[in-house]
Order: structure tokens, then sequence, then C-alpha cells
């Protein structure tokens, strides 16, 4: 099993729309597999490995009907 990096929640960076042009370059550099990589790894990140059931949320009920 991969050990993920941990994901520092106090830190949060602001920028402008002009500092994107670095970040930009250095995502149009790495070829299509390591950019879906990174997707990945973020997502594990957020939402664990197990890829179904982190992201789902119960929000249905199933009840008995009384009365006949």
């Amino acid at each position: 099993m991969n050990k993920l990096p941990r994901l520092d929640k106090k830190v949060l960076s602001v920028g402008t729309l002009k500092t994107m042009d670095d970040e930009k370059a250095f995502w149009l550099s790495k070829n299509i597999q390591e950019r879906l990589n990174a997707i990945e790894l973020n997502r594990e990140m957020v939402y664990g490995q197990d890829k179904v059931t982190s992201r789902l949320q119960r929000f249905l009920e199933t009840s008995e009907l009384t009365g006949r």
C-alpha cells in the first residue's frame, strides 16, 4: 500500500491570475499519465484510498409501513 503524503490543512496560498503562468507551464511540461497520477493522488488525499464508499453519503432511509 502506498503511503500518502501528509496534507497540511493549515496552509493557505493565495495568488493572482498573473502568477498562474508558472504553474500552468509546469503542468503542461508533464505528460498525460503524470497529470492523471497527480489528480489521483489529490483525490486519495481528500477522500481516502477507498475509491467509492468514502465519497458517498447516506441520504435515504427505509422504514416499515404499519397499519394494514
